[in-house]
């Protein structure tokens, strides 16, 4: 076994300095297997899928098209708002595009950003209500753009009618959103839907759409297409109820399960927000989303993007693709994407090498403590963002069965603004992380330092530009051996 200095350090040769100037800001996008731990079948699917692989994440980029803006229900958190640049949740869009313009968007975008692999349309309505738009521009971009894979968003509603239709479009990854499955319950998250010209309300639309929910889960199951359920955690309203609507999608089927949080500012116009009800804290989250692990694997890293984001999880660059920036004919050339994706395989290998190490001193030094660790990260499975730049953090957990991410943690401002500290955005970053033992960035100034280290977080940036899971498990080794000589 390496000596502990070196584990952080493990297989890095030849990432370190690209990493410096590459960005995700998170590690994890579902699936946290690799390889050996999924059937290749599977595993082809999602390797390159930033929201179904946790690898992929660290290196490939989605974008959205609003191209969808019916919707056939109403749910109380949902207010699909037009151009609303500063707000970054669901439904909300900056142009609503034609099918023309949305694949004039993507083959832009997929010139300009290498790393992009998936189109997704998410909305702002319902994607398969409106299915005459999707599957135009679906169709437009998989003419010129064959290695986009493509996913799309649905409520569930008018799922069953289109499975077909998405099948034989070869798109093989569909979300729905699934936040209950006891019509009691969905009555107070949906005050109507509409089918089959009607509107229906209550207790009685909530049963419909969950039928239309699970027979809709059966069917693309059936089929061989990787299904992704997100479920919107409502405090009081369904936080203890996720855990059997996790039981029920994992028996069907289900790939993944991303439990997130509530969005409910009153700003933002929802009835949830106009009303009071108030969203889950990180640590409620957590607390929901382990009572689910054991079921339908949990996908801790979403970033509830907006319906026409673009770029790296994490990150969002839509307004630089606006449709008065973007060209009048783009010139399809994969090249710069094919060299991408080669370099990305090399770093990949000496990713898994140094979580490979991570593990194994992790077993030689695990006890019964348990590590919780913030990461400010840019990608690539790196410590590669200083502290006062960091939008976010990802947040990990060591114990004896390893490192693990426990999700992404949004910050309303990030500390350094304009060159200065801010101290209002000091205190919300130490809120957020109260359960966190330490933070690892690439570089600290001395104001934070002190302040964090008051509150109980130890900051450090002695593993800058260094794998996440290695350091972490170093620091977690240097913990053993000093619990080892004071005993």
């Amino acid at each position: 076994m390496m000596a502990i200095g070196d584990l952080a350090r493990a297989g890095t040769g030849g990432v370190t300095t690209s990493a410096k100037t590459g960005g995700c800001a998170s590690s994890t996008c579902g699936s946290s297997e690799g390889p050996s731990d999924l059937a290749p079948q599977i595993w082809e699917k999602v390797k390159d899928h930033p929201c179904y692989s946790e690898e992929a994440h660290h290196y490939f980029a989605r974008m959205h098209v609003a191209v969808a803006p019916a919707c056939n229900i109403q749910c109380n958190y949902c207010n699909r708002k037009f151009d609303c640049a500063n707000e970054s949740r669901p439904g909300v869009v900056s142009e609503r595009l034609t099918p023309e313009q949305g694949a004039r968007k993507v083959i832009a975008v997929a010139q300009s950003v290498p790393q992009m692999s998936v189109l997704g349309i998410a909305g702002p309505g319902d994607a398969l209500y409106d299915w005459r738009r999707t599957k135009a521009t679906f169709e437009l971009v998989a003419r010129q753009l064959p290695d986009i894979k493509l996913c799309l968003s649905t409520n569930g509603l008018s799922l069953p009618e289109h499975v077909d239709e998405i099948v034989a479009m070869n798109i093989d990854h569909v979300t729905i959103t699934i936040n209950m499955v006891d019509p009691e319950i969905g009555a107070k998250i949906y005050p109507w839907i509409y089918f089959e010209h009607k509107r229906w309300t209550g207790a009685e639309a909530a049963q419909l759409l969950h039928e239309r929910q699970m027979l809709g889960l059966d069917m693309l199951a059936q089929r061989g297409v990787l299904v992704k359920v997100n479920s919107v955690l409502i405090p009081g309203v369904n936080d203890e109820h996720l855990v059997e609507v996790n039981r029920e999608v994992k028996a069907r089927g289900a790939f993944l399960h991303n439990v997130m949080p509530l969005i409910s500012e009153a700003a933002h116009g929802t009835y949830y927000g106009l009303t009071g009800q108030r969203g889950p804290t990180a640590q409620e989250l957590k607390k929901v989303q382990d009572a689910c692990e054991g079921g339908a694997k949990m996908m801790r890293h979403c970033r509830q993007c907006r319906a026409d984001a673009v770029g790296l999880l994490g990150e969002d660059r839509g307004r630089e693709f606006t449709l008065d920036r973007l060209p009048v004919l783009t010139k399809v050339d994969t090249a710069e994407r094919d060299a991408y994706r080669e370099e990305v395989e090399r770093k990949r290998g000496a990713h898994r090498a140094a979580k490979a190490s991570a593990s194994a001193l992790i077993r030689e030094n695990s006890d019964l403590r348990t590590l919780t660790v913030a990461v400010a990260t840019k990608g690539e499975g790196l410590i590669n963002q200083h502290f006062g730049h960091a939008t976010e953090f990802q947040v990990y957990h060591a114990d004896g069965r390893g490192v693990r991410l426990l999700g992404a943690r949004r910050i309303d401002e990030h500390y350094c603004t304009g060159g200065l500290g801010e101290d209002s955005a000091l205190a919300g970053i130490i809120e957020i992380l109260s359960d966190v033992d330490v933070l690892l960035c690439a570089k600290i100034g001395d104001c934070p330092k002190e302040e964090l280290a008051q509150a109980g977080i130890e900051p450090r940036d002695d593993f800058a530009y260094e794998f996440i899971e290695a350091s972490i498990a170093t620091l977690y080794a240097r913990r053993r051996e000093v619990a080892r000589a004071d005993a």
